[in-house]
């Protein structure tokens, strides 16, 4: 069954990164906005979108999370320099 979904990673000011997979990627980010739940993101106030991967499908979503995660550091932050030099929140301006 196809069901989008999108892997991302969000960082705080300190280059602190968090892997994750939603769904609805608005929504997510407005929660690492604004500290809803409790975990790794909201303690270490990652909360900037630095890289974001869309995907037709929900389970091939998680598989490539679950791919990033895996990686060293400096191999996630070649990805996120790849597309996001400067690492701008991506999520600037979204509502």
């Amino acid at each position: 069954m196809k069901k989008e979904a999108y892997v991302y990673i969000v960082s705080s000011y300190k280059k602190t990164i968090y892997v994750g997979v939603t769904n609805n990627l608005q929504r997510r980010l407005l929660e690492h906005k604004k500290g809803i739940n409790n975990g790794f993101s909201k303690r270490y106030k990652c909360h900037r979108l630095v890289y974001y991967e869309y995907s037709d499908y929900f389970f091939g979503a998680i598989a490539r999370e679950k791919q990033i995660k895996k990686w060293r550091r400096e191999k996630k932050i070649y990805l996120i320099e790849s597309v996001n030099p400067e690492w701008k929140d991506l999520s600037e301006g979204w509502g």
